[in-house]
C-alpha cells in the first residue's frame, strides 16, 4: 500500500513538472507572438513616417506640425482616396 502511494506522488510530480513546461511553453509562445506582432508595427510605423517625410517634406517639422499638417488635408484625402484604399482592405 505505501508503495503504490509512492507511486502515485511520484507520478503526481511528475505531471505537476510537465504541466509547468507546458506552461511555460505557452507563455513563451504568446511572447515571441506579440514581439513579433509589435516587431511588424513598429516597422510599418517607421516606413509610413518615411513616406510622410518624403512625400510632404516634413522631416523638418515637429509632431504637433505635422499632425496640424495631416489635419489640414485629411478631410479632403480620405473623401477622394480610391476605392481599393479604402479602410476595408487588410492593412500591408
Amino acid at each position: 500500500m505505501a508503495n503504490q502511494y509512492k507511486k502515485l506522488v511520484e507520478q503526481q510530480a511528475r505531471l505537476k513538472q510537465k504541466i509547468e513546461r507546458e506552461d511555460f511553453k505557452l507563455r513563451q509562445s504568446k511572447y515571441y507572438k506579440s514581439r513579433q506582432e509589435r516587431k511588424a508595427r513598429s516597422r510599418r510605423l517607421i516606413q509610413k513616417g518615411a513616406l510622410l517625410e518624403k512625400y510632404f517634406q516634413a522631416n523638418n517639422l515637429s509632431v504637433e506640425q505635422t499632425e496640424e499638417l495631416l489635419k489640414t488635408f485629411a478631410d479632403y484625402v480620405n473623401a477622394h482616396k480610391p476605392d481599393k484604399l479604402k479602410n476595408d482592405q487588410p492593412n500591408n
